[in-house]
């Protein structure tokens, strides 16, 4: 049965980084995060798609040794490959669209 999900924009959760599970297609899974705290440092052992659809997210990455970070607003994304080290700041509260491997970390 089709879903229609309206409360992108609004969903909140009990606790930072809850999420609620979309849908799973061929062991991806894609869910909704709500969050006002940061996640951990951590490597995913397959690709990742991080969309923000409300807030902004300070996305910090390591490459070649060396700290960076991307601050992405609604409607950006990031890439996250098998071996990127990386981590999720929000700026204030946000809502995350996350795509990757089922079980991921």
């Amino acid at each position: 049965m089709p879903s229609v999900i309206r409360d992108a924009r609004s969903f909140r959760t009990e606790r930072p980084w809850g999420a609620r599970d979309l849908v799973e297609i061929e062991g991806a899974t894609a869910r909704l995060h709500w969050t006002d705290q940061p996640y951990r440092w951590h490597v995913n052992d397959g690709a990742e798609l991080f969309c923000v659809l409300d807030g902004e997210v300070d996305m910090h990455y390591r490459l070649d040794g060396s700290e960076h970070v991307a601050r992405l607003a609604a409607g950006d994304m990031f890439v996250a490959e098998i071996g990127d080290e990386h981590v999720a700041h929000p700026v204030g509260e946000a809502r995350i669209l996350v795509f990757e491997r089922k079980g991921s970390v």
